[in-house]
């Protein structure tokens, strides 16, 4: 889009020429710079021009804001927003050091006041914000019930679709290896196809677009569960839907964060694990509410089919809230109507990112417009992603990325520890309890019926417990989150496993065996609940940051399926002491793998992290082995200890307060 030059006011260079530089500004040092700029100012800037990845925290510092102002102005008329050319002047200078903005002078009352509420009410954005939030926690909703209908389902399909378990059946062994499979069906998907094209299909059709394609998915796959009439039919259902569940499961949190304040991104992004374990609670009450429905004159195993097919109707909300149908198109045809209510006019603002990889300036500045009070501070956010996406594309991208995330060793060790915390999510046990609760409960003596409402009890457990790691996961940490709540994990999956000696006439079974679990339940959701997709959407630089989280999410996936495939065939084989003692000992060796191979991540910058990732495994591994008997000495045997020698030069002014 072309735009008249005005001879009286000359158009600045490009903003690509300006960031250029100001990079040059930042590698041998201006008069002007030196104005703006302390001694420990260089030094940043030195570690800027030595570590790409830093460059990426912030690309702004260092420029003067009189430049910062100028870029601003240019950005605005190059970009085609003339009219909002004093916002980015202001944005600009701002999206240097947005807490700074007391010190900008361009900026009036009335702006100072509009940012100072924002700092003072970090809570108080529009409601379009938090209705794009609602729409990000539905879809988490979908999730988490599209992985637990088939709990209360696996009491009534698998004998339904000729597949007997119990004992006195010749084939047991074979029917529970083909439960296993079809329930990890979705798994399966997620593993070997469904992670993998969330690029794709982000890029193809943005955040919303994939929202809406994996939700209807989502809904396909739930409708055709309920009307399978075979066990293969059912499992090509079930493996339909993890072309929903993977690409949502990658794509939601990105999207939350994308438009999210960053005052308040951290939480938000945390209510994808909080309304996914809201979704595993509503597929519980589903099994319930259908458990009595009896069949029809045409219709077998109604109630399970309905249970199956009940996690469509959270998918049909996304999809309606996802799009929004102009009145002028009911006037349409109906192919039309569809088509365009669907796939044209969304409810909810595009990711402003997204927008400005296609060349929609225009389009994200009003998308920001909608998530923000004030065009100030759309413009102020806009004016930095385009900053960050400039030095993005500096670096490598495409395949070149894929190999650099494993042959780099700051990338592979962030790889590596991505990958435990993944892993661990599932073999830490809790999946099992969500996917054969019901069945687990039959065993431990408990009626069908109460069995449903004892694992709708582990469902409600896991929503309300999810809720305090919105707070814990910023102060207490994300590696003693994990320290913590493991070994409780292993203590309790031990407690029910031999809650199964007890004999089964004896009501303290069932009690001991509920007990269990539910604690094993509240030691998981503040903790490898919410902790894997948090950290590994951060551990990663951004250059590699969406293969990483595609690796991450393949790996904690394909650890799902395995799980749901080997429980059935593992709970007859090991006997339910056995197979909770399993999980137990996972738990355990999880312990170690955090202490050993887990950086801390919680409140650390870009160039932080960089350090804590580039510390080489082996040193990493001995300092906090050797951590384990002096923690014991000073927090145990109350021993008044000097500080240990700091892993991490930036924690040096720490220890020195500490002591």
């Amino acid at each position: 889009m072309s735009h008249p030059v005005d001879s009286t006011h000359p158009v600045e260079p490009s903003i690509a020429r300006m960031t250029e530089e100001a990079a040059k500004q930042k590698a041998v040092g201006t008069s002007e710079k030196r104005e703006f700029a302390g001694e420990d100012d260089f030094k940043h800037l030195d570690n800027l021009r030595e570590n790409p990845n830093a460059v990426l925290e912030n690309p702004l510092q260092g420029i003067s804001h009189e430049r910062l102002e100028a870029m601003g102005r240019a950005f605005a008329r190059e970009k085609g927003l003339e009219e909002y050319e004093e916002e980015f002047a202001k944005g600009a200078q701002l999206a240097q050091d947005p807490l700074a903005f007391e010190s900008v002078a361009m900026l009036g009352d009335a702006d100072r006041e509009i940012l100072r509420d924002e700092v003072a009410h970090k809570w108080r954005h529009p409601w379009q914000l938090y209705s794009l939030v609602v729409c990000c926690s539905m879809a988490a909703a979908v999730q988490g019930m599209d992985e637990s209908v088939t709990n209360g389902a696996n009491l009534f399909w698998p004998p339904a679709l000729g597949l007997v378990t119990t004992s006195d059946n010749p084939n047991a062994s074979y029917d529970e290896w083909i439960l296993g499979l079809i329930n990890g069906a979705p798994y399966l998907c997620c593993a070997v196809l469904g992670c993998w094209l969330t690029a794709p299909l982000n890029n193809w059709l943005g955040r919303r677009g994939t929202i809406f394609l994996t939700a209807f998915i989502s809904a396909a796959a739930c409708i055709w569960s309920a009307c399978t009439s075979t066990r293969w039919n059912l499992f090509a259902a079930r493996f339909v839907l993890g072309l929903g569940i993977g690409p949502k499961s990658a794509t939601v949190p990105v999207f939350a964060a994308e438009t999210a304040p960053p005052l308040i991104r951290g939480a938000l992004v945390m209510q994808w694990q909080v309304w996914t374990a809201f979704g595993i609670m509503l597929g519980t009450v589903s099994s319930l509410a259908f458990y009595h429905v009896g069949d029809t004159a045409h219709i077998h195993g109604l109630n399970w089919r309905l249970m199956l097919g009940s996690a469509c109707l959270p998918a049909f909300a996304v999809m309606a809230q996802a799009s929004l149908s102009l009145l002028p198109s009911v006037a349409r045809s109906a192919h039309h109507f569809v088509l365009f209510g669907c796939t044209q006019v969304f409810f909810c603002p595009e990711s402003p990112r997204w927008l400005i990889g296609r060349g929609r300036y225009r389009d994200a500045y009003h998308s920001l417009c909608r998530l923000r009070y004030s065009k100030l501070q759309a413009a102020r956010d806009l004016f930095m992603i385009n900053a960050l996406l400039e030095e993005e594309a500096n670096m490598p991208s495409g395949k070149a990325a894929l190999l650099e995330l494993f042959a780099v060793g700051r990338n592979r060790r962030a790889a590596v520890a991505s990958g435990i915390v993944m892993f661990m999510q599932q073999f830490c046990g809790i999946n099992v309890i969500a996917y054969y609760s019901s069945t687990i409960f039959r065993q431990a003596g408990f009626d069908e019926i109460t069995a449903l409402g004892a694992t709708l009890g582990f469902g409600a457990l896991n929503w309300v417990m999810a809720a305090p790691a919105v707070w814990t996961i910023d102060t207490f940490g994300r590696r003693n989150l994990l320290l913590t709540t493991f070994p409780l994990m292993c203590i309790f999956l031990l407690m029910t496993g031999f809650a199964f000696y007890i004999p089964e006439t004896s009501k303290a079974r069932i009690a001991v065996v509920a007990l269990g679990i539910y604690l094993h339940c509240m030691a998981y959701s503040p903790g490898e609940g919410p902790v894997p997709f948090t950290y590994s959407a951060e551990a990663f630089p951004l250059y590699v940051r969406d293969i990483g989280m595609s690796y991450a999410t393949a790996v904690t996936w394909l650890f799902n399926f395995i799980v749901a495939l080997t429980f059935p065939r593992l709970l007859t084989a090991f006997t339910p002491q056995g197979a909770f003692g399993w999980y137990a000992g996972w738990n355990a060796l999880g312990t170690l793998l955090v202490l050993f191979f887990v950086p801390e991540t919680k409140g650390l910058s870009l160039e932080e992290l960089d350090q804590v990732f580039s510390v080489p495994t082996r040193k990493h591994a001995s300092y906090h082995g050797k951590g384990v008997g002096y923690n014991f000495r000073k927090y145990i045997l109350r021993q008044r200890l000097p500080p240990r020698a700091p892993l991490y030069q930036w924690e040096d002014r720490t220890v020195a307060r500490e002591f």
